[in-house]
C-alpha cells in the first residue's frame, strides 16, 4: 500500500449540515460479499434486508483513526450513538436481539451521504439505556451506542445506485 498522498484540499463551502437522518441495520452474514470499488460500496451478495430507523435529534456517527508509530499499525474506531424516542415492547425485543449480534450499519447523514460502518467485523451494541426523564418534557426512549473497529474508515455507498439495485431490500417500521 503506497503511503504517499495524491491530492490537496481547498477550503470548503459552508453548505453542509450536521446530524443523522437514518440508519439501515443489516444482520451480519458471514458469507456476505460487498462490492467495493475506489472505496465506494455498490453491491451486496447474497441479497439482504436492511431495517431502516429514522432519526431526528441528537444521534451521531464518529470515526477516529488510531495510528501507532511504535507498532506500525493503523485502525479506525467507529462509534454510532442513536437517540430513539418512545418506548415500546417491539423495540425492547429488537434491542435485545441487536445486543447479541454484530450488524453492519449504513449511516445516512443530513447531507445525503451514506456510509457503511462495520464492513468486515460488524458493529457491536455496547450500551443500550432505557431512559425516561424526570420532567414532563424530557426524553422517553432509548440511547444506544454501537462500536466497531475496522482497518479502514466507513466507506461511502454509491449515490448513483439505489439500495434495491445493490441487492438490499429496505424494510421500514410503522409509527406506534
Amino acid at each position: 500500500m503506497p503511503c504517499d498522498i495524491t491530492l490537496g484540499r481547498a477550503v470548503q463551502c459552508k453548505n453542509v449540515l450536521g446530524g443523522l437522518r437514518a440508519v439501515y441495520i443489516m444482520n451480519f452474514v458471514g458469507n456476505a460479499i460487498f462490492g467495493v470499488q475506489d472505496d465506494i460500496v455498490d453491491t451486496v451478495s447474497p441479497a439482504a434486508n436492511a431495517y431502516k430507523y429514522e432519526l431526528k435529534g441528537a444521534s451521531t456517527f464518529e470515526q477516529s483513526v488510531i495510528s501507532s508509530r511504535e507498532n506500525g499499525s493503523t485502525y479506525v474506531e467507529q462509534k454510532l450513538t442513536l437517540d430513539l424516542k418512545k418506548l415500546s415492547i417491539a423495540d425492547h425485543k429488537q434491542l435485545k436481539i441487536l445486543s447479541y449480534g454484530k450488524p453492519r450499519i449504513f449511516v445516512e447523514d443530513n447531507n445525503g451521504n451514506i456510509f457503511l460502518a462495520g464492513l468486515t467485523k460488524g458493529m457491536e451494541l455496547v450500551t443500550s439505556t432505557i431512559y425516561t426523564g424526570a420532567a414532563m418534557g424530557d426524553m422517553s426512549g432509548y440511547k444506544i451506542e454501537f462500536l466497531g473497529t475496522e482497518n479502514i474508515a466507513a466507506i461511502f455507498k454509491d449515490s448513483d445506485i439505489s439500495f434495491v439495485e445493490m441487492g438490499i431490500t429496505v424494510i421500514t417500521g410503522t409509527v406506534a
